[in-house]
């Protein structure tokens, strides 16, 4: 188990680490450039190729969407009354708390615990994450609720088209796949890279307070998950996949658009790092009480 677990976490922290000692050595790394690549061009593409390889009913797919859906939103509120309660800014913290890292750690993690049958589940649940991350999550970070900003969104298309797609049964060419899957290979190592590089300028304060906000996500992602799956009566692979998805660390998404939109981007760069090791911690025993 924890070989399986250091296979997944480990090139998170190595990929985050070379950004973290090229910042540290001086180089030049232009922040602005990498998350502009990453957030139009790769994670559309990221999201497009993952969806077209689908093998699953899109019935039972929008089912398990649908709870994806009320996670999203328990954890909004949530997060958003301690948030208050705590005199912390809604807009600097709230995504970190709300979007979960549900790809790139959650699908393998739901793969090798669960097997093809749990992946198509996660698949599920990371779309809906991706879909409301790159609408609602961009406008919490931006600050702005221009329905323009919305539109222009590249990630809704490319969902709107993979699921459209497979809906009405139409191939999608060897080589769209290839190009698309090409582009989004590009999305989680710039990300880490990004991450690194803004770990560069962690300070005492800034750890002690992403420790504690990466502890209430964990924290409320067991929560949220086991009483939505308690309440919708989920047994077996569909209440494990939920439950383990909801516990994900924070999602480096998170830390990019706090970098483009200037919201407390180390703070979050923190959670995402400290939720990330924490989790190397309690996976193995949330993993032996699924199983």
């Amino acid at each position: 188990m924890y070989e399986i677990l250091l296979n997944i976490i480990a090139p998170v922290v190595i990929v985050a680490a070379i950004g973290y000692f090229w910042s540290k050595s001086g180089r030049a790394f232009h922040a602005e450039t990498v998350t502009s690549i990453v957030t139009t061009i790769g994670s559309p593409m990221l999201i497009f190729s993952t969806l077209a390889n689908l093998d699953m009913a899109l019935s039972s797919f929008l089912e398990f969407a649908m709870y994806a859906v009320l996670a999203a939103v328990s954890f909004a509120v949530i997060g958003f009354v301690i948030l208050y309660l705590c005199r912390l800014n809604i807009r600097d913290y709230l995504p970190g708390l709300m979007f979960p890292n549900a790809g790139n750690m959650g699908l393998p993690l739901c793969y090798f615990a669960f097997g093809e049958p749990g992946l198509a589940l996660a698949i599920a649940v990371f779309t809906v994450f991706s879909t409301l991350q790159f609408t609602v999550g961009i406008w919490f970070s931006s600050g702005s609720s221009s329905i323009r900003q919305l539109i222009r969104t590249p990630h809704l298309y490319a969902v709107a088209l993979a699921i459209g797609s497979k809906a009405l049964g139409i191939g999608i060419p060897v080589w769209i796949m290839n190009a698309t899957t090409l582009l989004g290979s590009l999305t989680i190592p710039l990300m880490l890279l990004a991450l690194g590089v803004s770990l560069a300028s962690l300070s005492v304060n800034h750890i002690r307070l992403a420790t504690g906000l990466s502890v209430l996500r964990l924290a409320m992602g067991f929560a949220v998950g086991y009483a939505l799956a308690a309440i919708f009566g989920l047994e077996g692979v569909a209440r494990g996949v939920l439950i383990l998805e909801c516990c994900m660390p924070v999602a480096v998404f998170n830390y990019l658009f706090s970098l483009r939109y200037e919201r407390a981007h180390t703070h979050v760069a923190g959670m995402v790092l400290i939720s990330t090791l924490l989790s190397f911690l309690t996976l193995p025993v949330l993993l032996l009480y699924l199983l």
